[in-house]
């Protein structure tokens, strides 16, 4: 059953009011690994999916990137894809990995420390298509974030062409010769089917996921009248300095509460 936690294993924590584990849990009959953190105190939390950027060992999943939000206060779950980290199968960019992201969300709902109708989807760079897919996906999402974040995989084999080889070798080719395939991997042409609100975070100077992605989300979600919010940074590339980054991921945290 999809979703359903196989192994849970405690994972050394930088923080003492957080707890690690590392799980592994089915998604499409493979065996899909990711981390997990747990607030120490008791009460009910919202659930927070977060959702990597990169692809195998580009962009793995940070400790203390999950350390930061669970201290926000939230279950979160982070999936390492398939194929990464002892997991079965082979990672697809935004193909049938999505369904490690759906998942994921389940694991969420029936986490005994967690409000099941208070499940959050945040995904940075690659995983900002990833965040739009499982919100597509699952109806009852309560909010999406998107930070650095892909929204059209035509535009990203167009901009990045030290990523063509390996898009070619996941994907089975360009988008000239597989243009459904790339349709597929693009939320923007499903959009009608999202419920959540979303929250678009962007350095407009990004290189590596030009802003051009959110403003294509953003011009998208107003013309079908979905609820969203853009925070548009001038000055900052895919990366923000460390004190922004800090208040950006607190102010995200409230955000994400109020919805």
């Amino acid at each position: 059953m999809n979703g359903e936690i196989i192994t849970k294993m405690k994972f050394p924590s930088p923080n003492p009011n957080v707890q690690l584990w590392v799980i592994t849990y089915l998604s499409n009959k493979l065996k899909v690994k990711g981390l997990l953190a747990e607030p120490k105190g008791e009460g009910s939390y919202d659930g927070f999916l977060y959702l990597r950027g990169g692809i195998k060992n580009v962009g793995k999943v940070r400790v203390g990137r999950i350390v930061q939000f669970a201290s926000e206060g939230f279950v979160v779950m982070a999936p390492f894809y398939r194929g990464n980290q002892g997991g079965e199968g082979n990672e697809d960019f935004a193909g049938d990995d999505r369904y490690d992201a759906i998942g994921a969300i389940g694991i969420l709902r029936k986490h005994p420390m967690v409000n099941p109708h208070r499940i959050h989807v945040f995904g940075f760079s690659r995983g900002g298509v990833m965040a739009l897919l499982a919100g597509i996906a699952s109806s009852e999402v309560k909010s999406i974030v998107t930070w650095g974040g892909v929204s059209d995989m035509f535009l990203t084999y167009v901009e990045r062409e030290d990523l063509r080889r390996m898009m070619k070798r996941v994907i089975g080719g360009p988008p000239t010769k597989f243009p459904k395939r790339y349709v597929w991997r693009t939320p923007l042409y499903e959009l009608e089917k999202l419920n959540s609100p979303v929250l678009i975070i962007h350095g407009v100077k990004d290189k590596n996921v030009s802003v051009e992605h959110a403003y294509r989300l953003e011009k998208r979600l107003k013309e079908l009248k979905k609820p969203v919010e853009s925070w548009y940074f001038n000055d900052f590339t895919h990366y923000f300095p460390p004190h922004i980054n800090r208040d950006t991921v607190h102010n995200l945290c409230v955000w994400m509460k109020k919805q």
